[in-house]
């Protein structure tokens, strides 16, 4: 679209801007782009949650066309929860709705006086009162401004009580369930007062090459359909994953200190569609359909957005809780507030390690006996987090802020601050390095090295081949660095990464749509560019060679389970 939208909110004002064709074509779109945008905004004396931090949605060139699985939106800002880099990444439709309605990205600045949302419908940007809708939870936020709007179809991102409260592992929720969740962006979003953005459009996304792009379109389609992997999550979802995650020590559990759990198998993706699972849900034009809606008879609700692979591990095996039932409403409520599935999991499975260990007891809890495998506890403590009541306020900081306060910095679970996803890197050593310098902090989409050792996401024409999940080696640490440029490249354009056609299509695909005439070896240095870039933002803002690293207690083996043999 070739437009951006800068939105003021302490003027109540906005202003379109015209977006330089060669610096999107060297950074592409998504969190590359964004990362280029906000490079001279973001300084290391800005406040995260003051109004002087810019908040960037954006989306891709590829976005909201006839690709498969290219419906994703990307928003960055300094992150609250680490001080770093703040990057994160939602499907559903908010991402091709914001081009429909004719920019591809929006910049949010400033802080408005009183609670606000903004409106953009066909180019028309209107600011509304939100003291209405705050204190509403997501779910009812996003039915509230479609009836204000008198439109069903309208895409709503916005923010629980617990981006109202400025809880640093706060998320952006959109169509329904779907989440912004890593490195606190809804923190930012509560911090400018801003309860939500809709989205409405007519438009549509201009193509350089129509026909050329719809013949590479036809041949992604056709490889995605027969792609073991997306089959595979189209049947079961991400949960899919459970029972193999177990059997490689993929699914951490205890708090990652215990090599192998048998109850895992009792939250299984299996057991989940035979017991709760009501219909499998897509983002815009998905063939492959990876997101559940469930129901728990437990807790008496009809309806619920997941669980993925990420919330069942953090709240299941990380906590050695079995109850599926339980981690179902775990992540029912997290949706519910609008906070990060796997800071959350990860923070209160940290809590409950303190207590194990004696740091922590009851008296300093508020008389809370927090321990493993209480789910309940969990379902409390989340509603304590996202409300900042008694010891949720703690929680509510993240897992580094809260084991530096009791004098155990080195017993989070984090890298640059940001909790480790469920994907232990003694099981898959090509994941240690993608931790440790993943500029965001700990995350597997910058560079799912399990799934490439697994053949689920390789890219051979780039020099990115399966191989022994636990070599130590020179060439696996240029794999492994291939991989990131890859997925750089793909939070750019930006795609989903179940979507594996290959990168020649992939390659073809941006060409055609843009009119650009890159080439494989440019496009993953432009993969190099984006990942940099971002790392020199992180050194902006004081990050060093000392933050490339994981915890030391995660680099302990175990004798039994898909870990032996580290």
């Amino acid at each position: 679209m070739e437009k951006l939208l800068v939105i003021d909110l302490t003027e109540k004002s906005y202003k379109v801007e015209n977006i330089d064709p060669e610096m999107a074509r060297g950074y592409i779109g998504g969190s590359g782009l964004s990362a280029r945008l906000l490079y001279d905004r973001i300084k290391l004396d800005i406040d995260p949650l003051g109004p002087e931090n810019p908040l960037m949605f954006m989306t891709g060139p590829l976005v909201g066309t006839s690709m498969p699985s290219a419906g994703r939106c990307a928003v960055s800002a300094r992150s609250p929860l680490t001080g770093f880099w703040g990057e994160s990444n939602t499907g559903g439709f908010i991402g091709p709705e914001m081009r429909f309605a004719g920019f591809d990205g929006v910049l949010i600045n400033g802080r408005a006086d009183k609670p606000c949302w903004v409106s953009v419908l066909d180019n028309k940007v209107k600011f509304h009162d939100a003291a209405p809708l705050w204190g509403q939870d997501t779910y009812q936020t996003q039915d509230s401004i479609k009836e204000i709007l008198a439109d069903p179809k309208a895409r709503v991102a916005c923010i629980g009580p617990a981006g109202e409260n400025l809880v640093k592992m706060a998320a952006i929720v959109n169509d329904h369930g779907r989440a912004a969740g890593r490195t606190g962006m809804g923190a930012v979003m509560g911090s400018k007062n801003l309860k939500a953005i809709a989205f409405r459009g007519s438009g549509k996304v201009h193509l350089a090459d129509p026909a050329g792009y719809k013949e590479v379109v036809g041949e992604i389609l056709q490889t995605v359909k027969d792609d073991l992997s997306a089959q595979a999550f189209q049947l079961a979802g991400t949960s899919g994953y459970v029972d193999m995650a177990t059997m490689f020590g993929d699914m951490p559990a205890g708090y990652y200190q215990v090599g192998e759990w048998e109850e895992s198998s009792n939250l299984s993706g299996i057991l989940l569609a035979e017991e709760h699972l009501i219909r499998g849900t897509s983002c815009y034009r998905c063939p492959i359909v990876c997101g559940r809606e469930t129901r728990t008879v437990k807790y008496k609700v009809d309806k619920v957005d997941g669980p993925e692979y990420e919330t069942i591990a953090s709240f299941g095996s990380l906590a050695l809780v079995d109850d599926l039932e339980g981690v179902i409403y775990a992540g029912h409520l997290c949706n519910v507030y609008g906070l990060d599935t796997i800071s959350t999991g990860s923070t209160i499975a940290m809590v409950c390690d303190l207590f194990d260990k004696g740091i922590l007891d009851a008296e300093q809890t508020g008389g809370l006996e927090i321990r493993f495998g209480d789910v309940e506890m969990s379902h409390r403590l989340i509603e304590m987090t996202a409300k900042r009541e008694g010891f949720g306020k703690l929680i509510a900081e993240g897992s580094a802020a809260l084991a530096a306060h009791y004098g155990v910095p080195e017993m989070a679970a984090t890298v640059r601050n940001l909790e480790i996803p469920m994907h232990d890197a003694r099981s898959f050593s090509g994941m240690a390095p993608v931790y440790a310098l993943s500029p965001r902090g700990a995350c597997h989409l910058q560079g799912d090295m399990y799934g490439v050792d697994l053949g689920m996401a390789p890219a051979t024409e780039l020099g990115i081949h399966p191989g022994e999940r636990f070599e130590n080696s020179l060439e696996k640490g240029q794999t492994t660095a291939r991989s990131q440029s890859w997925r750089s490249v793909y939070n750019a354009l930006t795609v989903c990464h179940f979507m594996n056609p290959g990168a020649s299509k992939i390659q073809r695909a941006l060409n055609a749509a843009t009119g650009w005439d890159y080439s494989l070896d440019e496009l993953m240095l432009s993969g190099k560019r984006i990942f940099s870039l971002k790392r020199i933002i992180n050194h902006n803002l004081g990050s060093t060679i000392e933050d490339d690293r994981l915890p030391e207690f995660m680099l302990k083996g175990f004798s039994t389970g898909g870990y032996a043999r580290f």
